[in-house]
């Protein structure tokens, strides 16, 4: 008897135990079911332009403020188009991208700069001995056949007295910049925080043009966290929550990088780890530098590269910059 009702207690502490288990996936479950789901969609593959995003993911921010985030990447239609069309509620976007959008009527609006400062240039390499804008004339330009690129190689000439014409512009296609200056071109236009630290690790030696180091206006941001006028009016509680958990993950990465650059690597193990490494530790004190908090924006860097791509003619009429952006969503900085 004694042996049959110790069998009867062991059974119905294991059923108890096991209902316990059940509660707490249940409750677990039902956790996960109430988190609102929603996605970012990047401008490119992922680099360290995006580690704030993964970190947030990995570090459990996105949940804290009760979203489940996808990261995708943006494929043929890209992250404005997808933005736009609300096919994703947030992406990875550029000032100048978002100015021509708006041009275009497309409601897309800048929430957040990734970065303080354009850390791009144009690169070549140290044997080429180009050191300045004057250097272009008689060299070939590796782009993507844009007209904003002849434009930027103007710009900066033009402070030189240099002549824009005399640079031979060349599509480089699908080429990397250390394949294309050795094969048919003398310089492109790239980010200092991937592909020169690449050239660093390399051992390849670069010369770099910085835009900044030129023209004020060309200091606009790039990249920054977007969504669109339709989001920020229906939901604008789930834009304030997303903004909150990604401004931790760059905060995150701008006070210790190698574990966020660690944190990349883990979510896309196909990278390079010793340049994802590098990457970070160059660009970490880059993302918020002289800003008063992570990803704040000034009215004036937008209204100054307006009125340069006006100025340019790569612009059919002005835009309402106040529209183009806004830092009604990033956490309010503590004292």
């Amino acid at each position: 008897m004694k042996k049959w009702l110790a069998s009867i207690f062991s059974v119905l502490l294991l059923l108890a135990g096991c209902g316990g288990q059940a509660k707490e996936k249940s409750d677990s479950a039902g956790k996960e079911e109430s988190l609102k789901k929603v996605s970012v969609v990047l401008d490119w593959s992922p680099n360290t332009n995006h580690t704030g995003l993964y970190v947030a993911q990995e570090k459990g921010f996105f949940k804290e403020e009760g979203l489940d985030v996808d990261i995708i990447l943006p494929g043929e239609a890209g992250a404005d188009q997808l933005v736009a069309s609300g096919k994703s509620e947030f992406g990875v976007s550029y000032q100048e991208s978002i100015t021509e959008a708006r041009v275009q009527n497309v409601p897309i609006v800048s929430i957040g700069a990734v970065i303080q400062h354009n850390t791009s240039g144009f690169a070549s390499p140290a044997e080429k001995n180009i050191k300045s804008p004057k250097d272009f004339e008689g060299k070939a330009y590796g782009g993507w056949g844009a007209p904003l690129e002849k434009a930027v190689l103007a710009s900066l000439m033009e402070t030189e007295g240099a002549d824009v014409e005399k640079v031979d512009i060349v599509n480089m296609g699908d080429a990397d910049f250390f394949t294309a200056v050795k094969r048919d071109i003398d310089f492109a236009w790239i980010y200092y925080a991937w592909t020169g630290v690449e050239a660093e690790l390399r051992g390849e030696k670069i010369n770099m043009v910085y835009l900044t180091d030129y023209s004020d206006k060309l200091d606009y941001y790039t990249p920054v966290i977007s969504t669109s006028e339709k989001m920020i009016e229906k939901d604008p509680e789930t834009v304030k929550a997303f903004m909150a958990a990604v401004s931790k993950g760059y905060e995150f990465a701008i006070d210790q990088p190698e574990e966020a650059a660690d944190i990349l690597i883990k979510a896309v193990p196909d990278l390079d780890a010793e340049l994802v490494k590098k990457s970070q530790e160059w660009l970490a004190p880059r993302y918020q530098d002289d800003a008063p908090r992570w990803g704040e924006q000034k009215a004036e860097v937008w209204q100054n590269y307006m009125d340069w791509m006006l100025e340019k003619g790569l612009l059919e009429k002005e835009i309402n910059v106040d529209k183009a952006f806004t830092n009604e969503f990033l956490p309010e900085k503590e004292d």
